[in-house]
């Protein structure tokens, strides 16, 4: 037997069995493990606050879709009236986390997940608050430090969510989570993360995707990531069309329906296009036959017909340049996840590299699994992507 196999054996003969087995993971496989004690009465009670936690949230989350579309029918309750209920209903949520944390004022998971709570409804100061007591109580557990991180990415300041991001991801290198928003963050805030890191702008791009690339590593049929990770290629200049064109064949390779392939056709085509494969672009279009991409799809194609005119007739270049989707040259700071890719310019440029016919599909090793996979029972979900059609 290997020596982490003799390790758990004698771990679990141990009198501490989870803790053993938490400290022996770490030691030979450089992972930090929460793993949970199914005997311990307060896990045994904060799993069913927990329980309690998400069935008010779906409750009120049904209650608000349902009340949307009542309102768009021109019925419905007011504002006002819903949200009273809202809070009768999330009130006795609140009063029973806070009753389990005066008796257990010491249990780092209960506060993270009174923290998720709490910023689920809307709490965000009190929300960094209990993120920020877990951490202290238990400063090994990652998902405390990346709640941390969310919390200072919104809220500032900046440097301390790349820190804690960094952290999460040191003490748990298998959670391709960490990873994306540690990528997303670096993205996003450049002129940050070029201080912090003292590196060029180039050179957070290559952070950036490099960050994304791990993640897919580890989670290589995630989509919402991958087309994430293809997004981020509209905010480069020059366009790195070749590598662009990789990372949406990818998307397109684990889409999981016809509606997610045909947004990537369209991602596909509007690359191909900036680029002058016209023939190309146009079969993607083509492909595109859902109703609801109707709009983008009439945009793309009078693009198309603009670049291929004045391919051919050059005398025309820069005739009708302000038509309703054209891509202009014209360069716009990101400000959210929603507007990075739909405002960046993908105008062809003299330094783009010859591209050849084929279209390379991004590498996706198999995902790293460490000898034992960390039990985390409070990892944050995956923040919602953005939209997957950003056109102006």
């Amino acid at each position: 037997m290997n020596e982490l196999l003799i390790g758990l054996v004698g771990a679990l003969i141990a009198t501490n069995q989870p803790l053993a087995v938490s400290n022996l993971i770490q030691q030979n496989a450089g992972v930090s493990v929460t793993i949970v004690n199914p005997n311990d009465p307060a896990e045994k009670e904060l799993a069913q606050l927990m329980a309690e936690d998400d069935a008010a949230v779906t409750e009120v989350d049904k209650w608000i879709q349902g009340n949307n579309a009542f309102a768009a029918q021109g019925a419905g309750e007011s504002k006002e009236a819903l949200n009273r209920r809202i809070r009768a209903r999330l009130e006795p949520v609140r009063k029973d986390y806070e009753d389990f944390l005066r008796r257990y004022p010491d249990f780092a998971r209960g506060h993270l997940a009174y923290g998720s709570f709490l910023n689920d409804t809307g709490e965000e100061e009190a929300a960094g608050a209990q993120y920020g007591k877990a951490a202290q109580l238990d400063p090994k557990n990652p998902a405390a430090w990346n709640q941390l991180a969310n919390y200072y990415g919104e809220h500032g300041p900046l440097t301390n969510a790349f820190v804690d991001y960094a952290k999460a991801i040191d003490l748990n290198p298998a959670e391709p989570v960490y990873y994306q928003n540690l990528a997303a963050m670096v993205y996003l805030f450049r002129k940050d993360a070029r201080a912090f890191y003292g590196i060029t702008e180039e050179q957070v791009f290559d952070k950036a995707l490099a960050l994304y690339c791990k993640a897919i590593q580890l989670d290589p049929q995630n989509f919402p990531l991958a087309t994430d990770y293809a997004q981020t290629y509209y905010g480069i200049r020059p366009l790195r069309t070749n590598d662009a064109l990789g990372a949406w064949t990818n998307a397109l390779q684990i889409a999981h329906d016809d509606n997610e392939r045909e947004g990537v056709y369209l991602h596909l085509a509007r690359i191909k296009i900036a680029a002058g494969r016209f023939a190309e672009a146009r079969a993607h279009l083509n492909d595109v036959t859902n109703a609801a991409f109707a709009d983008v799809k009439h945009r793309l194609e009078r693009n198309l017909a603009e670049r291929e005119n004045t391919a051919t007739n050059p005398g025309t270049a820069g005739i009708s340049t302000n038509a309703p989707g054209f891509l202009t040259n014209k360069a716009v700071a990101p400000t959210n996840a929603a507007t990075v890719a739909g405002k960046t310019n993908l105008a062809p440029t003299p330094s783009l590299p010859v591209l050849s016919n084929g279209v390379p599909a991004l590498t996706n090793p198999p995902p790293f699994v460490p000898a034992m996979a960390p039990v985390l029972t409070n990892v944050p979900p995956v923040p919602p992507p953005a939209s997957p059609l950003p056109f102006p």
